[in-house]
This record gives C-alpha cells, sequence and structure tokens, in this order.
C-alpha cells in the first residue's frame, strides 16, 4: 500500500505555503458564492441556482481538508489540535438509532508490574455514525386453512389483504420509494431500475411506471382535496413553468405547462400550514389559471404573467406582483456595462428589502405599520423618479422596457404596503417550482399528458411534505396503506400531509 506522505515535501516552508495557497482558493471561492448568492435574483442566478453554486462550496472544502490532511502526516500537535476540535464539535447522534457495541479489549488482564489480576475502573466510549446500504426484503404473507373434522366441507381463512398492486410483488413502501426516488430524489425510473438490479432485482422499466401509474390515480383525490384547501385561504402565490412531453405524432416533445399555486403564511405569523398544488395544462393561455382558480376570492401574488390579469378583471381576484422580477430586469442591465439609472434603481430597491428582513415574522399589522412609515416613501419617490427617467432616454431601449414593466404593474407592486399578509416577491412559489425544474433536467420531459398529471399529483404531496418537515417517504407509505385498507373519502383531511403524525420513535438500548 502506498504511504500518502511519500510524495510529499519534508520542507515545513513549502507545506505551509501549499497549504495557504489552497485556503485563498478556498475563500475565494467562499466569496464568488457570496457573491452570487447576494444577486440570486441575476440571469446567472437562475440558471445556477444555489444548490447548484453551492457545489462549488464542497469541491473547495474537499481541497482544504486534503490540505489538512497532508498537513496532519507531519505535523503531530496540528492533528491533535483539529482531532479535539472535531470530538467537541461534532455533537451526539440520535437517540433512536440502534446501537452496535464493539468493545475493544486488552488480551492480558495480568498487571505488568505486580502480576496481579486487573479489575475494570472505567472506560472510554465513542460513538460513530454507520451507515448500512439499503437492501431489499421479502415479506412473506402466510395465511393459514382450518377444516372442521366433522365438517368435511367447512374451510376458514382469514382474508388477504388488500394490495395496491393485486397480484404484484411490491409492498405500499416500496411503491412509495419508487415515488420519492423518482418525484422528490428526481432519479428517472430507469435509474431506479438499474439501481435494484445490482441488488439482483430485475424490475424493468415498464414495471416501475406500472406501479407509478396506479399510485397516482391513488393518490388523486388527495391532490384535488389538497388543492380545494389552498383555494380555501385568503392569500396564495402562482407560478408557471414548462413541462416538455412527447409528442407521438410528431416525434417529438410538445411544451406543456406546470402551474404552481402554494401558500405560506408563516413569515407573517399565519396558522393555516404551508402547501402547494401543480396543476398540469397542455398550453398556457389565460383559460388555464381561470379554470384552476375558479370560485377563489382573495391576493394572488403572481410574476408579470398577462394570463392572471383576466382573474383581477373579475373582481374577485387582486393581483400583488413581484419586486424580485423588477429587480431582477435592472439587474440585468447593470451587468451589461456602466448603467447609472438602473444602479440607482437597485439600491432603492434594496431599501425596500432591507426593511422587509427586519419585519419578518412579525404580526400583519406591525408589518403594515413599518411598511407605511418606512417602505412608503420609498415606493412614492421611486414612481416619479421612474417616469422622470423615462422620458430622458430612447423608448426602444432594454432600460425603458425595464421601467415601463415596472410602472404598468405599479398597483400590484405597492399592494404590500397596504396589507400585511402580502409578501414584497413571489419567490416563496419560485422555490417551489425549483424542484421540478431539477425533475425536468434529469427526465428530459414526461411521457404525455398522463404522465404530466402523475407528475403533478405525486410532486404536489412530496412538496408539501418538505414544506411541513415531514418525511416523504413515511408518509406516502402510510397514506397508500391506508387508502388501499379502505380510509373513507370522506375523510381525506385527515390524510393530507401536514395531517400526518409520525409514530414517536423509541431509543434502543
Amino acid at each position: 500500500m502506498s504511504n500518502p506522505a511519500a510524495s510529499l515535501t519534508n520542507d515545513p516552508i513549502a507545506l505551509q505555503a501549499m497549504l495557504a495557497a489552497e485556503r485563498a482558493e478556498n475563500e475565494r471561492l467562499r466569496q464568488i458564492i457570496k457573491e452570487l448568492q447576494r444577486h440570486r435574483f441575476g440571469r446567472r442566478a437562475e440558471s445556477l441556482p444555489v444548490e447548484q453554486l453551492l457545489l462549488g462550496l464542497e469541491e473547495a472544502e474537499q481541497v482544504e481538508a486534503e490540505g489538512f490532511a497532508r498537513e496532519d502526516t507531519t505535523d503531530p500537535v496540528k492533528r491533535e489540535a483539529r482531532t479535539r476540535k472535531r470530538r467537541a464539535n461534532r455533537g451526539a447522534l440520535p437517540a433512536h438509532l440502534p446501537r452496535i457495541e464493539q468493545v475493544v479489549d486488552i488480551e492480558d488482564k495480568v498487571c505488568p508490574c505486580c502480576s496481579g489480576p486487573l479489575h475494570v475502573m472505567g472506560e472510554d466510549r465513542s460513538e460513530r455514525l454507520d451507515v448500512v446500504p439499503a437492501q431489499f426484503r421479502v415479506i412473506v404473507t402466510r395465511r393459514p386453512k382450518y377444516a372442521c373434522r366433522s365438517c368435511e366441507e367447512v374451510v376458514v381463512q382469514a382474508a388477504a389483504p388488500s394490495r395496491l398492486v393485486e397480484g404484484g410483488i411490491p409492498t405500499e413502501a416500496t411503491v412509495a420509494h419508487v415515488l420519492v426516488s423518482k418525484y422528490a430524489d428526481h432519479l428517472p425510473l430507469y435509474r431506479q431500475s438499474q439501481i435494484y438490479a445490482r441488488q439482483g432485482v430485475n424490475l424493468d422499466r415498464s414495471t416501475l411506471a406500472d406501479w407509478v401509474g396506479k399510485a397516482a390515480f391513488l393518490l388523486r383525490p388527495i391532490h384535488e382535496r389538497l388543492f380545494e384547501r389552498l383555494k380555501a385561504s385568503g392569500k396564495l402565490f402562482a407560478d408557471e413553468t414548462t413541462a416538455p412531453v412527447l409528442d407521438p405524432g410528431r416525434g417529438r416533445t410538445k411544451t406543456g405547462q406546470l402551474f404552481a399555486y402554494a401558500r405560506d403564511d408563516r413569515p407573517w405569523g399565519g396558522i393555516d400550514p404551508p402547501g402547494v398544488a401543480y396543476l398540469y395544462a397542455p398550453d398556457r393561455k389565460a383559460e388555464q389559471p381561470l379554470r384552476h382558480l375558479q370560485g377563489f376570492v382573495g391576493i394572488l401574488q403572481v410574476d408579470g404573467y398577462a394570463g392572471y390579469k383576466a382573474l383581477a378583471e373579475r373582481n374577485a381576484v387582486s393581483l400583488a406582483f413581484c419586486w424580485a422580477h423588477v429587480r431582477r430586469k435592472f439587474y440585468e442591465l447593470g451587468q451589461s456595462g456602466p448603467a447609472p439609472i438602473a444602479t440607482e434603481a437597485l439600491q432603492r430597491i434594496a431599501e425596500l428589502y432591507k426593511i422587509e428582513s427586519e419585519i419578518r415574522g412579525r404580526s400583519p399589522e406591525e408589518r403594515r405599520t413599518a411598511r407605511q412609515e418606512r417602505s412608503r416613501p420609498v415606493i412614492d419617490a421611486l414612481q416619479p423618479w421612474l417616469r422622470e427617467k423615462l422620458a430622458l432616454i430612447s423608448q426602444k431601449s432594454k432600460l425603458a422596457e425595464a421601467i415601463r414593466y415596472t410602472l404598468s404593474r405599479w398597483a400590484g407592486l405597492s399592494r404590500f404596503l397596504d396589507d400585511g399578509r402580502v409578501e414584497i416577491d413571489s419567490n416563496v412559489v419560485e422555490r417551489s417550482i425549483r424542484p421540478i425544474a431539477l425533475n425536468r433536467k434529469n427526465a428530459l420531459f414526461a411521457g404525455s399528458d398522463g404522465g404530466g398529471e402523475h407528475w403533478a399529483t405525486i410532486a404536489s404531496l412530496t412538496e408539501t411534505c418538505k414544506l411541513n418537515g415531514v418525511d416523504p417517504f413515511a408518509y406516502l407509505a402510510h397514506v397508500i396503506t391506508r387508502i388501499v385498507a379502505g380510509h373513507p373519502q370522506s375523510q381525506l383531511d385527515e390524510l393530507l400531509p401536514w395531517a400526518y403524525a409520525p409514530e414517536p420513535l423509541k431509543a434502543v438500548a
């Protein structure tokens, strides 16, 4: 076995220089990522979300760790110091995890001094996190048959339990695992099939697809009930994203849409649980949100998509627009070169965001009061300033386009001033759209309009689980089992993600 230290220089000055260079590179990457996070509304951030940007930081931290390991081979003092720090900061492992004890004992229990017997005076105890790779198991269901010795024709046997896939091999937990892997962890079915094959379980992709289709049909009423509950709220966020769908007749894909409708009242202390419902549509016509939100009365926080304006014209819905979209337009201009007007617009908008960060979590009335006192003067000064600048520039420029976009939505952009429940932007629903985009990147397209609907159904439940701190796998396994066992349709509220209460975890002695 090769020695890692063999290829290293023994010059301590050279080693320190190497480590310093790696630390400097690490710090440089940290600063880059911080800058990108501060400007996440810009064009680059849209193509590289924060989760992907953090991959760069992971690589930098790995390089730093390698430098520490190299230093440990030549400097025992620093190695011991880092070991002590690691022990102090690692925290306790969860009590419910099973403990497998290993005793590292001496072979000779005779005193090396007087040859008398040694006795135990205490012990050092340490814990490390171990993992057993996921493995399949087989549930064998036995149903004994009973007969009467006197009545030969009598045979008594317990009824077979209901199953999601009658005559099939998966348990409900297995199907739940497939669903979570596909829709929450973005692992296409063909990749799951390959993973299963490595453990000797040959499951064709089409078999997995059959399970998903049956589960989606079973879960559709819960998806519909989830959306009903969200629509009963007085305020929702809405957004939409493309959902490429295979179009066999033309031998290519067509562009469907996934509309997202989200509720998250936590920033102002609302008691309704957060949730998001996705609805698939074959196109992006204005009639889609009209159909989806039929019966909804309240405030809808959206981006600039014109399809939502028809809702407002019915006077049942008030639109609140998104300052993040406004800010993004000026940011894009500022990145292409000197842009004093765009830069000043960004500075003024930044004042609004600073106020929002300070009042997040307060009651609606407190937020409204703070906005009236501090944010309204900024808004009142910004509008005439934008009109003044618009008159001075070319009306065909991108800057003029950004200003007109802002002024044309001024009433909706100002709505947050008068209602403490309204957010300054629609980032809540944009965050809910990201997993869809990631799944789209991995799966490329849905196989049909029906596949798009399955996508909407299951993603709604898994993402609502995440918003409520619920394990999607445990939830889906529980819900599928209950529905198969005959849970009444009149009690669907008991099966919504925020109503799921897992069994308390028991500590293992």
